[in-house]
């Protein structure tokens, strides 16, 4: 059950975290929960590939940042705040491709410990 309250969480706090009206000390929390409830889920394969489809996702997200930020004009308070937006969404999702990559890594490790069995 535990795995479904985790999965409910992350993406609560993937939601809060792609709003735009969050301060950066409520980032920086919601951030640390976010990274605790995948922390609960690496050693799972299944969960993992919820947590990857989550990732992903992000992908997705900061493209559609990107887009949104073209399409307003320089200077204009629409522009601050898609620019402010995007750079939290970028980072963001660097932050998820480094927990996922170290993941897929110690998976890996694992994968070979029980093969040299």
């Amino acid at each position: 059950m535990y795995r479904y309250v985790a999965r409910a969480n992350i993406d609560r706090y993937l939601s809060v975290l792609y709003s735009a009206d969050i301060t950066n000390y409520e980032r920086q929390t919601v951030t640390k929960l976010l990274l605790g409830e995948l922390d609960k889920l690496r050693h799972d394969p299944t969960q993992l590939e919820f947590a990857e489809k989550r990732a992903a996702n992000g992908r997705e997200r900061v493209n559609h940042a990107r887009r949104l930020c073209a399409s307003y004009a320089l200077g204009t308070t629409e522009r601050e705040e898609s620019d402010r937006l995007l750079a939290d969404v970028e980072s963001l999702h660097i932050l998820l491709d480094a927990f996922m990559a170290a993941c897929t890594n110690s998976r890996g490790i694992l994968a070979r410990r029980f093969d040299r069995r």
